[in-house]
C-alpha cells in the first residue's frame, strides 16, 4: 500500500486506459501507476504481466472488467488469480471485502450534485477504502471539502484535460490525479 503513495508521490498523475490500445502508451509514459478501465478474462493477466515488468503499478477498475461478476467470486478470482497493486470500485459491498482480502483499495465516486457530495462523506465514516477517486476531478473546491472532513487521500479524475486542472486539484488537497488524456501524462 505505500508503494501507491510513494509512486504517486514522486510523479502525481495516474495514466487511465480506457482502451487497450492506450496500455503502450501508459507504459511508455513517465507515469509511475496505471489504472486499467478496460480488459477481460482472457486479457487480464497479459496486460498485468506488461505493466509490472515495466515496473508500474496496476489498479483494476474491476466495475469494468468484462467477463467477471461483480460479486464477491469475481472479486476473490482477480484477486486471486491476477498480479495486480490495487482494486478500483464504485461498488461499496466491494469495498469492505477487497479490504479483508488484504488489497488495497479505491472507491470510486461520481459528484454530480450536492446531495451527492452529502453521500460521500457519509460513506467514507461506515466504510472507509484505503483512497477516494472522485468524478468530475475539476472540483478545486469540493476536492477541499472532502479531503478536509474525510481525512481520506483523495485522487481527482474526469475531465482533467490541461496541466492547471492538475495544478488546482493538487492545491487543493488531492494527491493524485487520474486521467485518460495522454497530454496530460507528460507534465
Amino acid at each position: 500500500m505505500s508503494i501507491f503513495f510513494e509512486k504517486v508521490n514522486d510523479n502525481p498523475i495516474i495514466a487511465a486506459v480506457n482502451n487497450i490500445d492506450g496500455l503502450e502508451m501508459a507504459i511508455e509514459s513517465p507515469c509511475e501507476v496505471v489504472a486499467l478501465l478496460t480488459g477481460n478474462i482472457f486479457n487480464l493477466r497479459e496486460i498485468s504481466n506488461k505493466v509490472h515488468k515495466n515496473n508500474k503499478l496496476l489498479l483494476i477498475y474491476i466495475d469494468k472488467i468484462d467477463g467477471f461478476s461483480k460479486d464477491t467470486w469475481g472479486l476473490e478470482y482477480i484477486v486471486k488469480n491476477i498480479p495486480l497493486d490495487g482494486i478500483i470500485t464504485s461498488r461499496e459491498n466491494l469495498v469492505k471485502l477487497s479490504k479483508d482480502m488484504g488489497v488495497f483499495t479505491i472507491r470510486r465516486m461520481f459528484i454530480p450534485d450536492s446531495e451527492s457530495l452529502e453521500y460521500v462523506l457519509e460513506s467514507m465514516k461506515k466504510n472507509r477504502p484505503h483512497c477516494l477517486e472522485i468524478l468530475p476531478g475539476i472540483m478545486p473546491a469540493v476536492i477541499k471539502k472532502i479531503v478536509d472532513e474525510s481525512k481520506i487521500p483523495l485522487i481527482a479524475g474526469g475531465l482533467i484535460s490541461s496541466f492547471d486542472d492538475v495544478e488546482s486539484s493538487l492545491k487543493a488537497g488531492a494527491i493524485a490525479i487520474s486521467t485518460s488524456n495522454k497530454r496530460v501524462w507528460y507534465r
